[in-house]
């Protein structure tokens, strides 16, 4: 039964600590996905504001550069070639920053300025393609055909690293010559913010995952301290009902063997004194030669003595174990002692008694034939019924007593001073069913009858 109880202790723990874990699992996990997409959404909101300033950057030094030489495109009387010269010469040494620095072609993707790579001077970059495959120079011209000029990615070689890294430019159209010139940054100082900035919040991310593990280990520390702590409560609190009921049955058994002392005492000794002293007389009648029907009288008192002992006898093994459940089993047993209650009082018993005898051990047998006998014997009494139903069955692997009257009942108060009046009685039955492991129950009201119940667990049946 403690093996039991301790295993549905733990049951109970597992039932209490494992969905904890499975909703804190999922929590976290929704919480860590909406957290890694929501970093996601802010750096791309981020990356799309830094690109958005880094635009409004090159568009101004485009701006700045065509204000630079705006006064020799309004020169109407220069000579073109002379025009162009020095256009060149102005975006040729117009720089901004460390790696900041101006282009121009024809369109046809002629290049007429490149400051940091002089030797594309002339070329035709027409098919010119970046490391990925684009077509910058074409995809250049087309931005700067668009009105007030565009924007365009591709790789292209930093200078102060020698590496090839992404690059946006911003190019516009000379409309006197049909020239396309512009200016351009690398990405990878946005990129590299970038790359810091995601880090920061997978930190924070880790940082709250970490936070929240904490949390979830100290909480089911706290309850498993808490389970812990109330399991001892409880095995304390069990241990005394315990020892309570050990001193209750010790009590028990001590007023059982006083009343068997006093039995012996009281009836067979008795009886068996007066056998003696009429076989005494006898003796002595013989002795003296009296008349042999006084002889024959003490005799006859004899042998009824002993017929009485006998039957005192035969009680008292009765009542330590009625030799009918021995001789004929439990279901026998209390056939006969519901049809001798029934010839005795005249009180109809409706019964039903079906179960297997052999799964019933010998002290729920002794239990369920005492608790049967009491519970007539206090209906005999005290209830003045003129019906009983009765039930002893074994339904889902529990065998289930139940003795119903229709007598006048009892409150509370008056079933404590029966209890206190009678020999063996009601509580101490009720001890002797939870020392086997059962429960029982005993309801009444007044002009209403009166209902005693018992279960026995299957795995104290045998």
């Amino acid at each position: 039964m403690m093996v039991k109880y301790v295993n549905l202790k733990i049951k109970i723990l597992f039932l209490t600590v494992v969905p904890l874990l499975c909703a804190t699992a999922i929590i976290t996990y929704l919480g860590l996905t909406s957290a890694k997409e929501l970093a996601r959404e802010e750096l791309e909101i981020y990356e799309n504001n830094l690109i958005k300033v880094k635009k409004e950057a090159l568009k101004d030094q485009v701006d700045l550069a065509f204000s630079a030489i705006k006064s020799i495109l309004e020169r109407p009387y220069l000579n073109e070639q002379v025009a162009q010269a020095q256009v060149k010469q102005i975006l040729s040494n117009l720089t901004y920053g460390d790696e900041g620095y101006f282009f121009a072609y024809t369109q046809d993707g002629t290049n007429l300025v490149h400051p940091i790579q002089p030797n594309f001077v002339g070329q035709n970059l027409w098919h010119f393609e970046d490391s990925s495959g684009n077509l910058l120079i074409q995809h250049l011209l087309k931005a700067s055909a668009k009105d007030g000029g565009g924007f365009h990615r591709y790789i292209w070689e930093k200078p102060s690293s020698m590496r090839q890294e992404e690059k946006l430019s911003y190019v516009s159209r000379i409309d006197r010559w049909d020239w396309m010139f512009g200016t351009g940054l690398y990405l990878d100082d946005i990129y590299a913010e970038l790359a810091k900035a995601d880090a920061t919040i997978n930190e924070n991310i880790r940082e709250s995952f970490f936070t929240v593990l904490v949390i979830i280990a100290a909480t089911i520390i706290l309850v498993i301290l808490l389970s812990l702590a109330i399991n001892l409560h409880e095995h304390k609190l069990a241990d005394e009902r315990l020892k309570a009921l050990v001193k209750r049955f010790i009590r028990l058994q001590v007023s059982e063997r006083r009343k068997f002392s006093r039995d012996l005492h009281d009836g067979i000794n008795q009886l068996l004194v007066s056998c003696k002293f009429r076989i005494e007389l006898a003796k002595n009648t013989l002795l003296k030669a009296h008349e042999i029907t006084k002889v024959e009288e003490h005799l006859n008192t004899a042998e009824m003595v002993i017929t009485q002992s006998i039957q005192e006898i035969r009680q008292i093994s009765h009542n330590l174990r009625p030799t009918a459940l021995d001789d004929l089993g439990l279901k026998t047993a209390l056939d006969s002692l519901l049809d001798q209650f029934q010839e005795r009082t005249n009180i109809k018993v409706q019964r039903y008694i079906q179960f297997d005898e052999h799964s019933v051990s010998d002290e729920a047998e002794i239990t369920l034939y005492r608790l049967a006998q009491e519970s007539l014997s206090n209906i005999e009494k005290h209830a003045k019924a003129n019906k009983v139903s009765f039930q002893l069955a074994l339904i889902n692997q529990q065998i289930k007593f139940e003795c119903i009257d229709n007598g006048i009942g009892f409150t509370q108060n008056k079933q404590q001073d029966k209890h206190r009046r009678s020999g063996i009685g009601l509580i101490n039955m009720q001890e002797r069913i939870e020392l086997i492991g059962g429960d029982y129950n005993c309801r009444s009201q007044l002009n209403r009858g009166t209902k005693i119940t018992a279960t026995l667990e299957s795995n104290i049946l045998k």
